[in-house]
């Protein structure tokens, strides 16, 4: 088996959006070596392989819950790219402790885009106390209060838009939630061309509520 090549950390759009990843569903084992990424989507899987260039295999495995689903994930090893995730302040267990990521400006909505592939959601609905009253908004989540807090000024210094932060009814996580009009906005931001690295499944789902919101 030949040698994974070396990661390489000039910046681009494909790494901003895989960092957004590894943020979200990441993972850096204390060996202060190997890193792990995890979905339930394949493409996810694919898209995040080829952002960095890996060339290893990717494994599959079902929850331990009785009727679980199956989950993809690969593992890798690369010194000079785990530092680098260090520097931009990933850390082990970054779930609850997760703060800033230093992310360049001009890549930070690649990197949004993979947090929401990651850990965001978008939804829709009409509202039936009003005719063709038809709602979406986009969420993000997160165990770190600060890690959404800091997201939550990011976007707010590139486009006016505030956002509500509020715990979940769940103890230990937290939501960043926009509404419609900063829905549409956002929405346009993280896929600013068609070619964009993403999750397929999310950028048709977002790509429809626009559709409809036009046609509402």
């Amino acid at each position: 088996m030949k040698p994974q090549k070396k990661i390489s950390t000039i910046w681009s759009p494909e790494l901003a959006y895989a960092i957004g990843l590894i943020a979200t569903d990441g993972c850096l084992y204390n060996d202060k070596r190997h890193m792990a990424f995890i979905s339930k989507d394949l493409q996810l899987i694919k898209v995040f392989m080829k952002c960095l260039g890996l060339e290893v295999k990717i494994l599959k495995k079902k929850s331990g819950f009785v009727g679980g689903s199956f989950s993809y994930w690969v593992q890798f090893g690369d010194v000079n790219f785990y530092n680098f995730l260090l520097s931009l302040g990933l850390t082990p267990n970054k779930s609850k402790t997760i703060g800033v990521i230093k992310v360049p400006d001009i890549y930070f909505f690649d990197f949004l885009r993979g947090s929401f592939d990651g850990d965001g959601t978008v939804y829709s609905y009409y509202d039936e106390r009003w005719k063709n009253s038809f709602a979406f908004y986009i969420n993000f989540a997160s165990a770190s209060f600060n890690h959404l807090s800091w997201l939550r000024k990011k976007i707010k210094g590139f486009i006016e838009i505030k956002g509500s932060l509020s715990k979940q009814a769940y103890a230990g996580a937290y939501k960043l939630v926009f509404a419609k009009n900063d829905s549409r906005l956002l929405i346009n931001k993280m896929y600013y061309n068609h070619t964009v690295p993403r999750l397929e499944r999310k950028y048709k789902k977002a790509y429809n509520i626009l559709v409809k919101d036009k046609k509402s």
